[in-house]
């Protein structure tokens, strides 16, 4: 899965030390030298990450119309420029910066962080469809048996033919298709409707199977 990203600079030497960090990340780099044009672009389309270099002409109007548009910190801002980018980064909104001319060790590293944080956000999120049996236990209750729908990090949607309460506290139990062992623990509903169809939302996951899933999650979100 291959992510975007945007550089606001007419700094062309630094441009393309970034255009090599970013492609190396791979993270597509969309280019813009006027602040107000690349405004317009993210108006129009979905960038996962913006750098923008705070000594271009307009850069201090363009980061103010980021922040009262809510833009920043919903996207990633990088900026970058001389040592008084670092004392900006309250007052733009940004979440990294670095100096130039660009290092670029610092910038792989601050870059790949920025990355990171896009990629957790977004598999956080993530649902990965799933057709495996799950089993449900409910105290003083006979263990159901039910298909999986969907799973997340924070918990799945299955289809069962036995009602359950909601907020009602239950353990899961499953397998995700080439882990090693299956995934058992405390769960609740959290909704169902008339189909049988239930959300079950993950209560205390033991850390080592949070880290099952969430690679099993990864695995299956760039394999499309």
């Amino acid at each position: 899965m291959t992510l975007s990203s945007m550089v606001v600079s007419r700094d062309f030497q630094e441009v393309s030390v970034l255009e090599c960090i970013l492609g190396s990340l791979h993270m597509d780099v969309a280019v813009e030298g006027e602040p107000q044009r690349a405004m317009a672009r993210l108006n129009k389309s979905k960038i996962d990450a913006l750098i923008v270099d705070c000594d271009l002409n307009g850069s201090a109007q363009f980061l103010h119309e980021l922040q009262a548009a809510g833009k920043a910190p919903a996207v990633p801002l990088v900026i970058m420029g001389g040592p008084q980018c670092h004392r900006s980064l309250d007052e733009t909104g940004a979440l990294f910066a670095f100096e130039k001319p660009i290092s670029v060790e610092q910038a792989v590293r601050t870059l790949s962080a920025a990355r990171s944080m896009i990629l957790d956000g977004r598999l956080r999120y993530h649902r990965a469809g799933l057709e495996v049996p799950v089993s449900l236990s409910c105290k003083g209750q006979k263990p159901s048996e039910g298909y999986l729908i969907n799973v997340s990090q924070g918990g799945i949607q299955i289809h069962t033919s036995d009602p359950f309460e909601a907020a009602k506290s239950l353990q899961v139990s499953f397998e995700l298709p080439g882990a090693k062992s299956a995934l058992k623990t405390k769960a609740e509903v959290a909704w169902q409707d008339q189909r049988g169809n239930l959300g079950i939302r993950f209560v205390n996951l033991a850390p080592g199977q949070q880290r099952t899933l969430q690679l099993w999650l990864a695995q299956q979100y760039f394999a499309n």
